[in-house]
């Protein structure tokens, strides 16, 4: 379970890649139906982690773009579900939630537990401003939001290119400090950092998480730029 201070009455858990009924590459608890595993492992593997966490209604599952589209589906003219890469519940029965295996969940919480949200940051999400979209469809103070990053790829094994570091530190030189030059000529970039600093910009400085890496760590989390074909985990979070 994420580890901040959220008020009474939000709920928030990450799944790990374990505990559930799907084969390798997808070894076992996969909860992306995307990735190419057998669909009825996938249904059983939902239904578990469901179960498990005793969440309230069926989470709302995205179809992720790594873009900024944000999912309000009790706003006026919320629209469907898909495609959308940050989902905003508003009252209880609807969870939110956000597939991962590298990129970064980042899981909002408003301090009077009237709404919570998640956002897909990978870095084309945080390029394209999820968190920023996210914080502005809430429509609440963001000195009023609290904020959890979920386990991500960490700065040592996330090596980028010229044109990531452009992304960032070419739009914002505060952004500079989440990239290091490496031996190659190339970029190790802290995804961490870059949502921080994001945020910070934002104004929500209630900031937890952000430690923990899905690359170092096989034994609990599915990576990506690791394994390749690959399960998926889930951060949820719901009003109880």
């Amino acid at each position: 379970m994420p580890e901040w201070p959220a008020p009474a009455g939000v709920r928030a858990a990450f799944s790990l890649r374990t505990g559930g009924v799907s084969v390798p590459p997808f070894d076992t608890l996969n909860l992306g139906a995307h990735v190419g595993d057998v669909p009825a492992a996938v249904a059983e593997n939902r239904r578990r982690a469901c179960a498990a966490l005793k969440l309230p209604g069926e989470p709302l599952w995205l179809e992720q773009e790594h873009g900024a589209r944000v999912f309000d589906p009790d706003a006026a003219g919320g629209g469907s579900a898909a495609p959308a890469d940050a989902a905003i519940a508003r009252r209880a029965g609807r969870v939110a939630v956000i597939q991962v295996a590298d990129c970064m969940p980042v899981l909002f919480a408003a301090r009077d537990a009237s709404a919570v949200a998640a956002a897909h940051a990978g870095w084309r999400g945080l390029a394209a401003g999820v968190l920023e979209a996210t914080v502005e469809r809430l429509g609440i103070e963001p000195g009023q939001l609290l904020a959890w990053l979920g386990p991500g790829i960490g700065a040592r094994h996330f090596e980028v290119g010229e044109e990531v570091h452009a992304a960032f530190a070419g739009a914002d030189p505060a952004a500079a400090v989440a990239f290091v030059r490496n031996a190659r000529g190339r970029w190790q970039c802290d995804l961490a950092a870059l949502a921080r600093q994001r945020l910070r910009s934002l104004g929500v400085t209630a900031v937890s998480g952000g430690s923990w890496c899905t690359y170092s760590d096989r034994g609990r989390f599915f990576s990506y730029r690791r394994d390749g074909r690959c399960g998926r985990m889930a951060a949820f979070i719901w009003l109880a």
